[in-house]
């Protein structure tokens, strides 16, 4: 072994990685430390030696340390170890799927124990043993830890079961008071006979202590009744503390959340106490909300806007919202429900029961135990802003179209079953701290109860749910900014990803658009330049999918027109887009400003034409490949590693979108593995037009509306008024590889060790029936697709090539001459296909030069 490596290897054994995570640990070592700033070189050994161990042995499941016994050996805190592994992210795919999702969970974990700690610090003496039981009850029925909302109301519990236990002369007030005489009661009497029968008595809470803390944090008293009634006294039964009625014993505590702690192998809460410096958090700024003085005069004290307070706020202003809204319909929608020509009272009425049912029973499964009242109350919230919604569309329909008969509407299941989600994920996603969720990181974490659960529960398809919330959020004007905001990114992760699953409903309506004629027709240069509201509710694109703007709305009473065009929704996919294109052509090209439009006309002709490749793939992954192909035509030196590199900052990310891309059914790989094998084999045609002398008119820039999500519209600037005509198919096979589309491969840029790569890629290749019908004389012998050739030291075929005169089909051929005999003889067959293959094209100067090249070869 190699002297650094032995060092690595023996002189950390108290990090007891087994020989399998340190040989793992030391091949990212080599690919990975080397590569990262040199910020990070100064830093122990040690600690970068255990980031590499912590990613091998999360890969490989094979820690045997718990998390806080690593962070003791490395000398780091949370925070920091965390940061130090995902720096060490240079090359995109040291961190895996696996791994980025444990680190999530470590971090939200952390994240939420802590706010709960600071919180427990203020309203207690530190007692060591109401701690350690919370955390005890909090990781055994508890199946989402890091749900603060449900974790807060359970620490109300145990302070609940400590505070009346303790003397009153050692509590300050307003605890003192708010503890009754008659919250111990004696212990239950039992004959002799029935004594070893007898069940123990559920501890009784003392309500007006738990009305006292809940006021104080404005919880609601009703569910932590709940939470106590149906998980905390379910706790205690199970640790044998129901008939306590002194204090429990810390021992006892201690032991059995140790066991729990070296179960999950996460950190040690309990040092929290001890301000242990591998919890100490990083230093954040904290918002300060106004609150006026308890004197009554105008002086505004600021209050620290602590994760809790900011949740326990957004419940509470929702529970407002809500005091006149009922569970069950108003008599206003009765007499909507009585004048439809079919009355859907009772369909309605049973779906309800039947979506509460399914909805309570797998909140119980995600969150824990004994959960299932909890789950009640929440879809009780979610129906009565259902019906509250329902009413006020019905309402603004009536006065849109003059009618009151919503019969079609009204008995539609697909609109109730998304109004419903909606209803319920605006409740959902309330109850989730908000500062977690919009911490403005690509990485934040959230919690498993956030969209698009709700779709799960209910089975419904994204593009049906995307349908509703625009006419959702017009309906119901008390919804707050980041309520509007959090059901804005929804629309966006629905129409970047979710509503290209295999059978989502929007393929049939793109096919039929394009069946009908061009989707996007140029616009004005007057118009461009102008605030489009959307203008399209949720009775029309669930009734006549109707386009608001070409054709009058239709009502119940009249039904669309024959020939009436299917509603174009890929109108909103083709904006959001050119957004999600110019945000990251920001980062990346500025300095190449005229690859814009051509980037967009590329993207906007396979959006339109080739909609297929998105078909349980991203948005992204499209805008990426063709960001890179026209740059590679265009011989813009910008590599894949540097895309995502700067796609990594941009918002609403996952490194998951680049890391694992849908090459075909049940396989995935890299970004790079599918712009190879899949979006250049498809376009390279159209792509290489975009290098000839007359290129394909440019797309117009989509219209950019005033979004109904903000108080200012967006604003994009004019453009030339050019045309979009539809591209003509070529007679080339899309997968015949040419002199002259060999240049857009993606070359050595392979996400992990390249040798691996080039292997896993030849063999897709040579392993599948993605044959090549060439022919010299158009017979229909196919030949066996030609491997994918990649330069030999790593770098982009495109690489120097702009240094000289010279073509780029010259230097490839100096820089050929570099490689081995066998690689040798590959170019040369390559070269000899393309030859005979050239014989299709009239360009003479390739033919002639591949002529030269052939002979070149011959002669060796």
């Amino acid at each position: 072994l190699p002297k650094k490596k032995k060092n690595l290897y023996y002189s950390y054994e108290e990090l007891q990685a087994t020989n399998p995570i340190c040989d793992h640990a030391w091949r990212i070592w080599e690919r990975e430390i080397r590569s990262m700033d040199k910020a990070n070189v100064h830093l122990p050994l040690i600690q970068q030696w255990g980031a590499c161990l912590f990613v091998a042995g999360m890969e490989l499941d094979g820690l045997s340390l718990t998390f806080t016994q690593f962070l003791k050996v490395v000398g780091l805190s949370v925070k920091q170890f965390i940061s130090l592994v995902r720096k060490m992210d240079v090359n995109v795919d040291t961190i895996s799927p696996k791994v980025n999702i444990a680190l999530k969970r470590l971090e939200n974990k952390y994240d939420v124990t802590l706010a709960l700690y600071q919180r427990f610090v203020k309203r207690t003496e530190l007692w060591e043993s109401s701690w350690t039981m919370f955390l005890l009850a909090k990781g055994t029925f508890l199946q989402m830890e890091d749900d603060l909302v449900i974790a807060f109301q359970l620490l109300l519990c145990v302070l609940e079961f400590f505070t009346k236990r303790f003397a009153p002369s050692l509590l300050l007030s307003p605890y003192k008071s708010a503890v009754s005489s008659s919250t111990l009661s004696p212990p239950t009497r039992t004959s002799r006979r029935n004594q070893g029968k007898a069940k123990t008595r559920p501890p009784e809470m003392d309500v007006q202590l738990l009305e006292t803390l809940c006021k104080e944090s404005d919880c609601s008293v009703d569910e932590v009744k709940n939470v106590y009634q149906m998980t905390f006294c379910a706790f205690l039964d199970s640790v044998g503390l129901s008939g306590l009625q002194g204090l429990p014993p810390l021992e006892t505590l201690s032991k059995q959340y140790e066991e729990l702690y070296h179960k999950n192998k996460d950190f040690d809460a309990r040092l929290f106490l001890v301000d242990d410096e591998t919890l100490s958090p990083s230093k954040t700024k904290v918002e300060m909300t106004p609150r006026k003085n308890l004197s009554g005069d105008d002086v505004a004290i600021p209050v620290p806007q602590t994760p809790i307070r900011a949740a326990m706020n957004s419940i509470h202003q929702l529970r407002v919202d809500l005091t006149s809204a009922s569970d069950q319909p108003s008599s206003n929608l009765l007499a909507y429900y009585k004048n439809c020509t079919v009355d859907p009272s009772e369909e309605i009425r049973k779906r309800v029961e039947e979506l509460g049912q399914v909805f309570v029973e797998r909140f119980a499964q995600a969150v824990g135990q004994h959960c299932e009242g909890l789950g009640r109350k929440r879809f009780n919230l979610g129906a009565q802003l259902y019906y509250k919604v329902m009413e006020s569309m019905l309402k603004s329909e009536e006065k849109r179209l003059s009618v009151q008969n919503f019969s079609k509407l009204l008995n539609n299941a697909a609109f109730h079953t998304s109004l419903l989600a909606c209803a319920l994920e605006v409740v959902m996603a309330t109850y989730v701290a908000s500062v977690f969720k919009f911490s403005g990181s690509s990485d934040s974490v959230e919690t498993d109860l956030c969209f698009p659960w709700i779709l799960d529960v209910f089975q419904l398809p994204a593009f049906d749910f995307y349908k509703v919330i625009e006419s959702f959020i017009k309906a119901e004007p008390t919804l707050k900014h980041d309520m509007m905001k959090h059901l804005e990114q929804c629309e966006h992760v629905i129409m970047e990803s979710l509503a290209w699953k295999m059978d989502s409903p929007l393929f049939d309506l793109l096919k039929q658009s394009r069946e009908e004629g061009p989707g996007e027709q140029a616009e004005p240069p007057a118009t461009l330049n102008q605030p489009l509201h959307h203008n399209h509710t949720a009775a029309d694109l669930y009734l006549s999918p109707v386009r608001p703007s070409r054709q009058p709305p239709a009502t119940e009473s009249e039904p669309p027109a024959p020939g009436t065009k299917a509603l174009r929704s890929n109108s909103l996919m083709y904006r959001m887009a050119y957004l999600r294109l110019k945000t990251l052509f920001s980062h990346l090209l500025t300095s190449h400003p005229e690859l814009e439009p051509i980037i967009w006309t590329l993207l906007q002709h396979t959006l339109q034409n080739e909609y297929e490749l998105m078909r349980d793939r991203h948005l992204d992954q499209l805008i990426m490949s063709a960001m890179y192909a026209i740059c590679k035509v265009k011989n813009v030196d910008l590599r894949f590693k540097t895309i995502v590199t700067a796609y990594k900052e941009m918002p609403n990310t996952n490194q998951e979108t680049f890391k694992r891309v849908l090459i075909r059914e049940g396989q995935y790989d890299s970004i790079i593995v599918f712009y190879n094998l899949v979006f250049m084999q498809k376009l390279k045609t159209n792509i290489l037009q975009y290098s000839s002398p007359r290129p394909p008119p440019l797309s117009p820039i989509p219209r950019i509306p005033c979004s109904p999500y903000k108080n200012s519209p967006l604003r994009v600037p004019g453009s030339n008024n050019v045309y979009v005509s539809p591209l003509k198919s070529s007679r080339v096979s899309p997968v015949v590889m040419t002199p002259r589309s060999r240049i857009l491969i993606s070359i050595g840029e392979s996400f992990g060790v390249s040798d691996e790569k080039f292997q896993k890629i030849n063999e897709m290749v040579s392993s599948t029936d993605w044959s090549l019908k060439r022919s010299l004389d158009g017979g229909s012998a196919p030949k066996p697709l030609k491997r994918l050739r990649f330069d030999m030291d790593g770098q982009d075929e495109a690489d120097g090539s702009k240094s000289s005169g010279e073509s780029t089909l010259i230097q490839k051929l100096a820089e050929m001459s570099k490689f081995p005999a066998g690689f040798m003889c590959v170019c040369y067959l390559n070269c000899e296909l393309d030859f005979l293959e050239s014989q299709r094209y009239s360009n003479h100067h390739t033919s002639s030069c591949l002529c030269r090249v052939f002979f070149f070869f011959r002669s060796f």
